[in-house]
């Protein structure tokens, strides 16, 4: 995760927080269990989709999840 990816808490009962690096396409969503992910190639346009959106689960799983390359972050670095 990168300094300008800092995590933003939301209001979701799926995510607790979002992070997002434009100039590497790299949003990084920490989930409700805690897990941390790391979602590659997202485009501005669908982290402020996300952003924006009233439930930001279903945004997740419609526009996010299986949309993107992924991979869970593992605690305490990678």
């Amino acid at each position: 995760m990168t300094p300008e990816s800092e995590l933003v808490p939301v209001e979701s009962s799926m995510i607790q927080a979002v992070g997002y690096d434009a100039a590497a396409q790299v949003m990084t969503v920490q989930f409700g269990s805690g897990k941390l992910y790391e979602y590659r190639e997202v485009p501005p346009d669908v982290h402020q989709g996300l952003m924006d959106s009233g439930s930001k689960g279903q945004y997740m799983n419609g526009n996010v999840i299986d949309c993107y390359p992924a991979s869970q972050v593992r605690r305490g670095g990678r």
